[in-house]
């Protein structure tokens, strides 16, 4: 085979980068002819392919941070910056987006006209509904009817759409 293909299998073998992976000058010759793992396995063996020391020395000070961050330590009152509900990334994103999808699906699917949807969409931009489940009974107020098995299709289709 080539010297590309030992090199990967070599560096699949040691867990390393394919950039890493050095072969012995010598032994170059070996290598090429290499074709199945346990060739590369032998040519690791015999010290033909090597790999270059890990470089251990990076990132010492945010490994040390993230590790304490992790026990729980640096979190605290003095540290933060926005409410929690801020500080929960991109939540309110997620929650709107649903929303919307379930909005325009039932615009399509004929249940809702034109007039109320748009009066909905405004309400969800405004942070009106904490959930689904909340926008689902106002809507049934309306009388909006949606069945479980509508629902679910519903709820497939947005768990698709941000997959």
């Amino acid at each position: 085979m080539t010297l590309k293909f030992t090199r990967r299998l070599a560096a699949e073998l040691m867990n390393r980068g394919e950039n890493a992976v050095r072969i012995n000058p010598i032994a170059l010759d070996k290598a090429s002819k290499a074709m199945t793992r346990e060739d590369v396995k032998r040519l690791i063996k015999d010290g033909s392919v090597y790999a270059l020391k890990e470089k251990h020395n990076l990132g010492v000070r945010s490994k040390l941070l993230k590790q304490k961050r992790a026990k729980g330590r640096r979190r605290g009152q003095g540290r933060r910056r926005g409410t929690d509900k801020a500080r929960q990334g991109r939540r309110w994103e997620k929650q709107v987006r649903s929303q919307r999808t379930l909005l325009r699906m039932l615009r399509s699917s004929g249940k809702l006209d034109k007039g109320s949807f748009r009066k909905y969409y405004m309400l969800i931009k405004g942070n009106s509904f904490p959930d689904k489940a909340s926008l689902l009974l106002h809507l049934g107020e309306e009388g909006v009817k949606v069945s479980p098995e509508e629902l679910k299709a519903i709820n497939e289709e947005i768990a698709k759409q941000y997959k």
